[in-house]
């Protein structure tokens, strides 16, 4: 295996938390990728895979297993299956907005609203990563995956990977294991063929951030400058010079709940509903009327609501922190903790825990984090 000598994951984390692993290696092709996790997985030891380190959530002490660490890079451009699209087949280890940036040089239409996130290309579908509208549900079509239970490599559809508001049967969700532990190789996308011109911007939640009207038509560069720019205002475009940037992207999950919960939250809240209104027209065949009309079948609905707005209206402001804490919350957005310099896990989870009663206490919610918790808990 290609090992190299071991160094803290808060070295390897853009949280900046994490002890010291047992070993690490590096692997820069998908051969040496695939061959590593299985040398690895046949030892039984703990592993864990880093990418960008962008939404990993560290413990202090000593991780005692191997950490392999993604480096592969490439993307191969294929036949999409209209004449007006084309697929890119891209290595989990290609920088995810290294990718973005590419396809809009390209005229490529699917993912510019989700530049400036950080992190590699494999885990973009893990959590279904997204921004203002944009998911990588809409363009994933496959990866290639290597399942641990099996050690095998297969390509595997999009639509068998469970994909959902920030999860898939791959992530490890806070207080479970992945459905599906595996590891992705490579990501294949199909992308539309658009070219640097104008065009209409498709989805209100894209247009409303970057504060365009309906009919308003901008260039996929226009797209993702502004984008950049309103990431960048929210500190979520990564800068070693800033410690607002220093965390995992945003900290807890925009909240989903009923929409009957959603009705005791203050009107005030933000909140999108997670599925378009149903027509609710009955059509009756006339050969099949017996002259009754049944009652109208009740869909229980869900409803994304802001988790931001419920952390600062539970009072907790911007740049909030403990007296002496070198952990804090971001000074330009409440929902990214943020690594003051050299904050200890410890410090950061004694925050993550005091939002989460706060907003428990305040609304009855309670908020979920969105990193992977690797030996530490809240």
């Amino acid at each position: 295996m290609p090992e190299v000598a071991p160094v803290p994951l808060s070295q390897l984390t853009t949280l900046r938390t994490g002890g010291l692993p047992a070993r690490v290696v590096e692997a820069t092709t998908s051969v040496e990728l695939v061959q590593t996790l299985r040398e690895v997985w046949a030892t039984g030891e703990p592993w864990l895979v880093v990418g960008g380190g962008s939404n990993l959530f560290v413990g202090d002490e000593p991780f005692e297993g191997t950490v392999i660490r993604v480096r592969t890079s490439g993307i191969d451009e294929l036949p999409g299956s209209r004449p007006d699209t084309v697929r890119l087949r891209v290595q989990a280890g290609h920088d995810w907005d290294a990718l973005a940036a590419e396809t809009v040089a390209r005229g490529l239409a699917g993912i510019e609203a989700m530049s400036g996130i950080p992190g590699t290309v494999g885990a973009a579908p893990v959590q279904n990563v997204g921004a203002y509208g944009q998911e990588i549900v809409q363009t994933l079509v496959e990866v290639e995956l290597l399942d641990e239970s099996t050690g095998e490599l297969s390509t595997v559809s999009a639509s068998d990977l469970g994909l959902g508001f920030r999860t898939s049967v791959l992530k490890h969700h806070y207080g479970s294991v992945a459905e599906r532990p595996a590891v992705i190789v490579s990501v294949t996308l199909e992308l539309e063929r658009v070219g640097d011109g104008d065009r209409p911007v498709p989805g209100a939640q894209l247009r409303g951030a970057l504060g365009l009207d309906a009919d308003a038509a901008v260039s996929l560069r226009w797209i993702r400058e502004h984008v950049l720019a309103t990431r960048a205002r929210k500190g979520m475009v990564l800068d070693d010079e800033d410690p607002d940037t220093w965390s995992a992207g945003s900290f807890f999950q925009n909240a989903i709940v009923s929409e009957a919960f959603a009705r005791t939250l203050p009107a005030e809240c933000p909140r999108w509903p997670m599925s378009p209104i149903g027509d609710p027209m009955t059509v009756i065949p006339l050969a099949a009327f017996a002259g009754v009309v049944p009652p109208p079948v009740i869909e229980q609905r869900e409803v994304k609501v802001s988790s931001a707005w419920l952390i600062e209206n539970a009072g907790l402001s911007r740049g909030f922190r403990f007296p002496r804490s070198r952990a804090g919350l971001s000074t330009k957005h409440t929902l990214a903790l943020t690594n003051r310099g050299e904050a200890t896990a410890a410090e950061i989870a004694e925050l993550a825990r005091f939002v989460q009663q706060r907003v428990q206490s305040e609304f009855g919610l309670l908020l979920q984090p969105e990193p992977v918790l690797v030996n530490v808990e809240l």
